[in-house]
């Protein structure tokens, strides 16, 4: 095994990003990143802090001959399935992430744009604007926003089992080829500007959507009985944060794959070895959104369906849900 690769190695064994390892020897990413790509050598001096920081002797780092195994013989005996990546699989990996980002951020977009219409129909049936009864007006909204929903669940099937062999990336240990590390590195370094500047634009576009929301309020006052105005700008408000949250998606799964690779970030040996309880939190929390719209939209024999009430759930919700997840790392944590 050479150095490259021994670097490789030994930092991952610790959990430590190629920022974090940098740090601690005083270096920049860019030169941790060409050790590990085996594109130039450290000097001894850092060579030497390397030997302390990892526990292990120089000649182990420098000498080729000496096997890795017999320096990581423990950790062999406790993890003896270790997945090794090649650089064709890391690259049709980044290239179906690349390829499947826009289209679940699209099919998410279509998920918060599905009341839309339900609404809109609802209130001008109310309000005599368009020849149906409220029921009618109701029962068409459904449909669409159900054949919506279907056009989303295909897109969200289709992407999953396209990305489905690479599904061992999120759970299991890897061990990546020679140059794979370096070539991974890299590209999350171009790849961070982009990612600072979607999260800029995504969180701009929620915020503008909420100052849509406030708009729709001042207009119904204004206007009393007439909620027309406000429900138009309620579906404005799904608009521009659909469009924000299509921003994080894109941004988020692409960072995610470069992590996954990198076993870096919430994909590290560490965390990838403990048994997480947020993916079982996660599905018990949008079933229960589900049911509550549900629940709200269909409402009783009394007051009768309600789902302009019922559309205000899936906003609350998303809001709602990072500090759920924070909560269970949390608790995980201690």
């Amino acid at each position: 095994m050479i150095l490259a690769d021994k670097i490789i190695l030994e930092r991952k064994k610790n959990g430590w990003s190629q920022e974090e390892f940098a740090e601690k020897l005083g270096v920049t990413r860019q030169a941790v990143s060409k050790w590990e790509g085996a594109q130039t050598t450290p000097d001894l001096q850092r060579l030497l802090e390397m030997s302390k920081l990892f526990g292990v002797t120089v000649d182990y780092l420098i000498k080729d001959e000496i096997d890795a195994e017999e320096h990581i013989s423990g950790e062999e005996e406790c993890n003896p399935l270790v997945r090794n990546v090649s650089m064709d699989e890391a690259n049709a990996f980044l290239g179906i992430i690349r390829e499947t980002a826009p289209k679940i951020a699209f099919a998410t977009m279509l998920c918060i744009l599905s009341p839309i219409c339900l609404m809109l129909l609802g209130v001008c049936a109310e309000m005599q604007i368009i020849p149906l009864s409220e029921d009618a007006a109701a029962g068409i909204g459904m449909i669409i926003l159900l054949a919506i929903i279907a056009a989303a669940c295909a897109i969200y099937i289709s992407c999953d089992m396209k990305s489905k062999p690479y599904a061992f990336l999120d759970k299991e240990v890897i061990e990546t080829a020679y140059g794979v590390t370096g070539m991974v590195g890299e590209r999350k370094h171009q790849y961070k500007d982009t990612y600072t500047k979607y999260n800029i634009t995504g969180t701009v576009l929620c915020i503008v959507g909420a100052m849509a929301l406030f708009g729709g309020a001042l207009f119904e006052e204004a206007l009393y009985d007439n909620d027309l105005p406000g429900v138009i700008c309620f579906c404005l408000m799904l608009v521009i944060v659909s469009m924000g949250v299509s921003f994080f998606i894109v941004a988020g799964m692409t960072q995610a794959s470069f992590e996954k690779l990198l076993q870096e970030g919430d994909y590290t040996i560490n965390k990838k070895t403990k048994t997480s309880i947020s993916s079982a939190v996660s599905t018990i929390y949008w079933l229960v959104v589900t049911a509550i719209f549900l629940v709200i939209g269909f409402g009783n024999e009394t007051s009768g369906p309600s789902w302009k009430s019922a559309s205000f759930i899936w906003p609350i919700a998303g809001v709602l849900f990072p500090a759920v997840l924070t909560f269970v790392k949390i608790f995980e944590k201690k």
